[in-house]
């Protein structure tokens, strides 16, 4: 899977996740939290799909070092190699 390719069904998961942001451009240095106003239970959510999705599990502190997109999408990038 390319890294697009984990881009682009990540920025599913959280539209699907946080119907809020649907219609808003995510790009790889998008902040999580500020720039498009998920709140904690949205990123519970978005973390239990990308790990259901991905059949991945990435440790709840490495979760909270995550800020943008791009973090999130290198995380599980390194989970699937």
């Amino acid at each position: 899977m390319t890294r697009q390719e984990i881009f682009d069904q990540t920025i599913e998961i959280v539209h699907e996740c946080v119907p809020e942001t649907e219609g808003q451009v995510l790009e790889e240095n998008t902040v999580i939290n500020t720039d498009t106003a998920i709140d904690s239970m949205g990123f519970t959510m978005i973390i239990c799909r990308i790990e259901g999705t991905f059949d991945i599990r990435i440790p709840d502190k490495q979760w909270e070092k995550l800020y943008t997109v791009g973090d999130v999408v290198s995380a599980i990038e390194k989970r699937l190699k």
